[in-house]
C-alpha cells in the first residue's frame, strides 16, 4: 500500500487495501492523464489503457489532430477552452478576457502523511496511516500552477483528492471554474445513483441507467442542500449490495456544489465534483491561491455494502474530530415538539423532572429563548436571554437542570437576522442583499453576510458570551433558510462571485474557534433538519440532525439514504409523539425506539403528557440504547432490504468489527394476512463462528418451537437465512441480537 512513481513507464500507482489508482505522464508535453481505478493490480504498467498507441494518437505523434487528442484523453485534470468539449475542471479569465488554459507536468513529491488545507474541513492522516502524491501543473503562458494533491490510507479503499490553484503571473487572474476532482473512465453500462428529496424527505435514492450527455446534481442554494446532494455513485448494472464495482464520490463541502457525469461520442464517461461555477468567480491576484474543497472517490468491488462501509470508517477514523467521536452521546430531550416557543423556566423544569425519573440524561432547549422571540419572527441576531420566559437567567436554568441530575444544551441559529430585531436595526448593511433592491426573506428572515470579518467576530461573540455563562455541554448550530439576494456592502464589483464561497468559509471559522474554544461541547449541525448533511459539516460535529420529518415510516427512506454514506453514529435521530408532527401517523411506540436506534438516539416529545404506557417504555428503551450503541456506532452495517423499493418492510444489520455479534433491525411498514413468513439472509458474519438469536423486547414469540438455546453457524445464517414471522399490525419492528455462541 502507498504511492510509488515507475520513472520508466512515468506513471503512478496510488495503492490501498483492496484497489489501484493508476494516472501517469504521456507526450513530451507532459499531459497528465488517468489509466485505472479498480481492484488491486500487482503491476503498474496499465498505462496503454489511455489508449494513446490509436487514432488520434498525442500531440507529438499527430499533431494535426491535437483538437481529437484533447477531445478523447483521459485527463486527470481537465481544463477550458484548448479543444477538451467535455465538461471540464477548470476554467479561468484573464485581464485580457481570454478563456484558454493548458495544464502540464512539472514535478511531484511523494510524502508521508497529509497536510490540512487551508481554511477547509479535510480528511487528516499521520505518517503511519496515509501518504500523499502532490502533482505540479503548469500554464506556461499564464504563469499559474496548479498543485493537485492525492492521497490514500492504509485502511480504506479511497482516493482523497484536492487541488490549489496558484498565480505566479504578473496579472490577476479570474477562477470562473473550479473542480476539485474528476474520474475518467469507460462507461461500461452502469448505472447511476444520486440522492434527492426537499425539507423533511431528505436524501432518497435515486437509482437509473447514465445515459449520453450529462447528468448532474447541484445547489445553488448556499448549502448543500434538501432537494440535492454532493454526493453520486457510478456502478455495474447488476450491482447490489454485496457484488459488482462501485464508485463512490462525495464532496467535503457545505455550499454550492456540482456533482455531474458526462458520457461522450466514444462512450467514455467523466464524473467530477467541486463548487457550482454558477455565480463563481475567484480573483485571483499574482502571489495568491485557492484551495478547492477535498473530494473522496472510493471504490468497492463487492457492491454498494462495500461502497458505505469504505465511506463509514473514513469518516469515522479521518474525518470526524470531535472529544464524542467514539463516545457514547448522552440520551437527550429536546423541548421544540414537545413546546414549540411556549414554555419557562418552570415548563422546562417539569419536562427535566419527568425526563430524570426516566433515564433520559440531557434537556436541550430549542429555539425561542433570546430576545423577545415568541415565534419565528423576531430577535434572530439578538442572542441575549429572554428573562421574561427563563425567570432568574439562563445560568439558574441550567443550575437546577444540572442539579436534577441532568446535562444542559442550547439551540443557536447564528447565521440568521431578523428583520424585526436589535442588531437589524443598528446593522441593516450587515444582511445579505443587493444595494437598492428589497431582500427576500424565508422564514421571515434575512442571512448576515459573514463574508465581513466584523459580523463574524460580533457573531462569535454573542455565542461565546452565552457558553460561558453557564454549564452548556451540548449546542444545535440551526441554519433555516437557503441564500438569495447575493450582495455584500464591503466586496468590489469584481469580487461579488466570491461571496457564496466566502460564507461558507467564515461558517467554518466560526465552528472551528467554537469546537477549538470549548473543546467538550457536543455539537450536533442542523439545517432546517437536514440541509446541510454533508461531509464539511462532520469535521465540526460529529452528529447532524437526519431530517425535520421524526416520523419512523418516513425516516427509514431518509436514512436509508444518508446512510448509504454517512456512519450511524452521525445521524441525528429521535423519539418523537404520536400523532406525528410532520405526517399525522401514528406508530408504536417501540417502532419508534427501533428507527431511533439507527442514530444517535434522543427524545422530541413532552414526557410529561405522553401516555403512560409510551413513558413507562423509555426506561428499556434507554438500556438497549446504552447496550447496544457501541455496535451501532461502530460496527460494519449491512442492508438486507429497502422499504424504499420493496414497499412494505425494511432491515438492516450492524456487525462488530471482530464479528462476535450483530442486531439485525427489521421493520413491517404494511401488516400482511394469509402469507408466509420472510426468510432473511443475514451478512457480515463469520462463516465459521457459531451464533445465538436472542429476540429483544418483546419479540421472543419469535423462537417459539426452536428452542432458545439452539445455536446457527453463521455461513447458515447468512446462506440459508434466518425466518421471521409477519407481525400482526401495521408498523411493527423486530430487533435481534446475533451473539457468538
Amino acid at each position: 500500500m502507498g504511492i510509488t512513481f515507475y520513472e520508466k513507464e512515468k506513471l503512478f500507482k496510488l495503492d490501498t487495501p483492496g484497489a489501484s489508482y493508476v494516472c501517469g505522464i504521456f507526450d513530451k508535453e507532459g499531459f497528465l492523464g488517468h489509466a485505472y481505478f479498480g481492484p488491486g493490480l500487482e503491476e503498474p504498467d496499465v498505462g496503454y489503457l489511455c489508449r494513446t498507441q490509436e487514432p488520434p494518437y498525442v500531440p507529438a505523434v499527430n499533431n494535426r489532430d491535437r483538437l481529437a487528442f484533447y477531445d478523447s484523453f483521459p485527463f486527470e485534470y481537465p481544463t477550458h477552452g484548448l479543444g477538451d468539449y467535455r465538461d471540464d475542471c477548470l476554467a479561468v479569465r484573464t485581464a485580457a478576457g481570454n478563456t484558454a488554459l493548458k495544464l502540464t507536468y512539472a514535478s511531484h513529491e511523494i510524502i508521508a502523511g497529509k497536510k490540512p488545507l487551508k481554511g477547509l474541513p479535510a480528511t487528516f492522516g499521520d505518517a503511519d496511516q496515509c501518504t500523499t502524491l502532490e502533482v505540479l501543473l503548469k500554464d506556461e503562458i499564464l504563469g499559474l500552477e496548479v498543485i493537485l494533491s492525492y492521497s490514500v490510507f492504509e485502511d480504506v479503499d479511497a482516493v482523497l483528492r484536492s487541488a490549489r490553484i496558484v498565480n505566479r503571473g504578473n496579472e490577476e487572474i479570474y477562477l470562473t471554474k473550479v473542480m476539485s476532482a474528476c474520474l475518467d473512465m469507460d462507461n461500461e453500462s452502469y448505472d447511476i445513483i444520486t440522492l434527492h428529496g426537499s425539507w423533511a424527505r431528505e436524501r432518497h435514492v435515486n437509482r437509473r441507467p447514465l445515459s449520453k450527455g450529462t447528468q448532474r446534481v447541484s445547489s445553488i442554494r448556499g448549502e448543500s442542500g434538501h432537494q440535492e446532494h454532493p454526493f453520486m455513485a457510478i456502478m455495474d448494472h447488476n450491482a447490489d449490495q454485496t457484488m459488482g464495482n462501485v464508485w463512490g464520490i462525495n464532496l467535503v463541502y457545505s455550499g454550492n456544489f456540482v456533482a455531474g457525469c458526462y458520457v461522450n461520442q466514444f462512450d467514455s464517461l467523466r464524473a467530477y465534483i467541486g463548487i457550482n461555477p454558477e455565480d463563481f468567480c475567484w480573483k485571483l491576484m499574482p502571489g495568491e491561491e485557492f484551495t478547492a474543497p477535498e473530494a473522496v472517490i472510493v471504490y468497492s468491488d463487492t457492491g454498494l455494502g462495500g461502497m458505505t462501509r469504505n465511506f463509514h470508517d473514513l469518516y469515522r477514523n479521518h474525518l470526524i474530530r470531535s472529544a464524542y467521536k467514539d463516545k457514547k452521546r448522552p440520551v437527550l430531550i429536546n423541548n421544540w415538539e414537545a413546546t414549540y416557543f411556549d414554555f419557562d423556566t418552570d415548563k422546562l423544569l417539569a419536562i427535566a423532572d419527568e425526563a430524570a425519573k426516566v433515564g433520559i440524561e440531557m434537556l436541550v432547549m430549542d429555539d425561542g429563548w433570546f430576545g423577545y422571540r415568541n415565534s419565528d419572527n423576531s430577535s434572530l441576531g439578538d442572542w441575549k436571554v429572554n428573562e421574561s420566559k427563563l425567570k432568574g437567567g439562563l445560568k439558574y436554568l441550567v443550575d437546577e437542570v444540572n442539579r436534577r441530575g441532568l446535562k444542559f444544551g442550547i439551540w443557536f441559529e447564528p447565521e440568521m437576522i431578523s428583520p424585526d430585531s436589535d442588531l437589524y436595526r443598528a446593522h441593516p448593511d450587515w444582511a445579505i442583499r443587493i444595494a437598492g433592491r428589497e431582500p427576500g426573506q424565508a422564514r421571515e428572515q434575512y442571512v448576515l453576510d459573514l463574508s465581513r470579518p466584523e459580523v463574524v467576530e460580533h457573531t462569535y461573540g454573542q455565542i461565546s458570551e452565552v457558553l460561558h455563562s453557564a454549564n452548556i455541554e451540548y449546542v444545535k448550530w440551526d441554519m433555516n433558510r437557503p441564500l438569495a439576494d447575493m450582495g455584500s456592502a464591503c466586496l468590489p464589483a469584481d469580487r461579488m462571485g466570491e461571496l457564496f464561497h466566502r460564507y461558507v468559509l467564515a461558517v467554518y471559522e466560526l465552528q472551528e474557534r467554537l469546537v477549538s474554544d470549548f473543546p467538550n461541547l457536543l455539537l450536533e449541525n442542523c439545517s432546517g433538519g437536514g440541509a446541510r448533511f454533508d461531509p464539511g459539516m462532520l469535521y465540526y460535529s460529529p452528529q447532524i440532525w437526519c431530517s425535520d420529518d421524526t416520523d419512523a415510516i418516513e425516516r427509514l427512506s431518509i436514512q436509508e439514504g444518508t446512510a448509504m454514506v454517512y456512519p450511524l453514529s452521525a445521524m441525528g435521530a429521535h423519539v418523537s409523539d404520536c400523532p406525528n408532527h410532520a405526517v399525522g401517523r401514528v406508530t408504536p411506540f417501540r417502532t419508534r425506539g427501533y428507527v431511533a436506534l439507527a442514530g444517535t438516539f434522543g427524545y422530541e416529545l413532552d414526557v410529561t403528557r405522553i401516555p403512560e404506557e409510551d413513558r413507562s417504555m423509555i426506561p428499556s428503551q434507554i438500556d438497549m440504547y446504552h447496550k447496544y450503541n457501541d455496535l451501532v456506532r461502530m460496527g460494519d452495517y449491512y442492508r438486507m432490504a429497502s422499504y424504499s423499493e420493496n414497499h412494505e418492510f425494511d432491515c438492516y444489520m450492524v456487525v462488530a468489527k471482530d464479528k462476535s455479534e450483530a442486531l439485525v433491525t427489521f421493520i413491517q411498514v404494511l401488516g400482511r394476512v394469509n402469507c408466509h413468513s420472510r426468510r432473511i439472509r443475514l451478512q457480515g458474519l463469520d462463516p465459521g463462528l457459531r451464533y445465538r438469536l436472542e429476540y429483544v423486547d418483546g419479540a421472543a414469540d419469535e423462537s417459539k418451537g426452536e428452542g432458545t438455546d439452539r445455536t446457527y453457524l453463521g455461513e447458515t445464517l447468512m446462506k440459508a437465512g434466518l425466518l421471521i414471522r409477519n407481525p400482526r399490525g401495521d408498523f411493527q419492528g423486530r430487533l435481534i441480537h446475533v451473539v457468538e455462541a
